[in-house]
């Protein structure tokens, strides 16, 4: 399916008057990081175990923050394989009490919810995700919404923005530690592969990212 086909399903309307600035910078799509933690490589089949999402924002002289911050711990769906060396690497205690694990069902509706209510003040028509290697957490994602068979979801199916891409241009990085420490941000590698964590550094760096190259020129924003 083309990114033309796939545009021409979207079938909401925008609010009226001029366009909002954010929905003129990405061509109506408005950036939502995600970043999960799994059971393995292959969404088809390893476990969703942690899903955060941030929302960006934009402020009146049009430079991108982090702004809303979705975070849920996931059980396993049934049948769900998990590998124990993906549990050593991420830190994640399945049995802990105080995990408070949700659906993947219940985790999704909410995200979606909370990426539809930015979409409709931003006046966008459509996310896109942004990760770190933004295709694991787009194929995680897009596999959980084929197990619950939710509707409406707000992403786009294929399209993404890649921080690691983004880091490497800009910074010569690609780790993301080494990419926000490039980028002059604070790091703390003890708080890392927990998805909330990862996720609101990659929502940072993405902002730092796209901000700086509003600064340098590289994008000027067009009048409706």
């Amino acid at each position: 399916m083309s990114e033309e086909v796939y545009e021409e399903e979207f079938d909401g309307n925008y609010p009226p008057g001029p366009r909002h600035p954010m929905a003129r910078r990405f061509r109506g799509y408005l950036p939502v990081v995600v970043d999960v933690e799994t059971g393995g490589f292959n969404a088809a089949t390893d476990a969703l175990l942690e899903i955060a999402a941030v929302t960006i924002g934009m402020d009146e002289s049009g430079f991108l923050f982090p702004e809303h911050t979705h975070f849920f711990r996931v059980e396993p769906f049934e049948g769900a394989n998990i590998e124990q060396a993906a549990l050593e690497f991420t830190g994640i205690k399945l049995d802990h009490p105080l995990r408070m694990a949700v659906a993947e069902e219940q985790a999704l509706t909410e995200i979606f919810r909370g990426v539809r209510k930015s979409l409709k003040a931003n006046g966008c028509k459509r996310a896109i995700l942004v990760g770190h290697n933004s295709s694991f957490d787009l194929g995680f994602l897009n596999a959980a919404v084929n197990r619950t068979g939710l509707k409406r979801n707000p992403f786009h199916p294929f399209s993404s923005f890649d921080t690691a891409t983004l880091a490497g241009l800009a910074y010569g990085q690609t780790v993301l530690a080494k990419a926000c420490q490039a980028a002059g941000m604070e790091f703390d590698n003890r708080e890392a592969h927990s998805a909330r964590y990862d996720t609101e550094k990659t929502a940072e760096l993405f902002c730092g990212i796209v901000n700086r190259w509003k600064e340098c020129g590289g994008w000027m924003e067009d009048e409706d």
